[in-house]
């Protein structure tokens, strides 16, 4: 009778969600879009998904996605077979491979950028 009142719940999301009050130690993987607010020490690999970093987050990882756009602040290298997109109170501490750059004014970059992405 329950089941009649309550069916199943379909599970079929866009993306995932990392909160502020979580800190995650460890190798993330997702088949979905994915967005960090918390903190991250470890490697990101959402594959041909997008991922997005938060202001307040803090991720200690390498990224690897379709596209990366990022808010807060990253140590670790960033790869994007899209883009990356760096809003202005971004900070990244590594090297940047991609075909697509977009830089707001007031982001920081502390490493190389390579755009030649999968074209190399």
């Amino acid at each position: 009778m329950a089941n009649e009142l309550h069916p199943p719940i379909d599970e079929r999301r866009t993306a995932a969600w990392i909160g502020t009050a979580l800190r995650i130690e460890g190798r993330i993987v997702s088949q979905e879009n994915l967005t960090i607010d918390g903190q991250v020490d470890g490697t990101i690999e959402v594959g041909d998904h997008s991922l997005m970093i938060g202001v307040g987050a803090d991720v200690k990882a390498d990224l690897i996605a379709k596209t990366v756009t990022i808010s807060g602040t990253v140590t670790g290298n960033v790869t994007a077979s899209e883009k990356v997109h760096l809003q202005p109170t971004a900070s990244v501490d590594g090297d940047i491979v991609t075909p697509r750059l977009i830089m707001a004014d007031g982001a920081v970059i502390i490493g190389r950028v390579d755009t030649r992405g999968d074209k190399a």
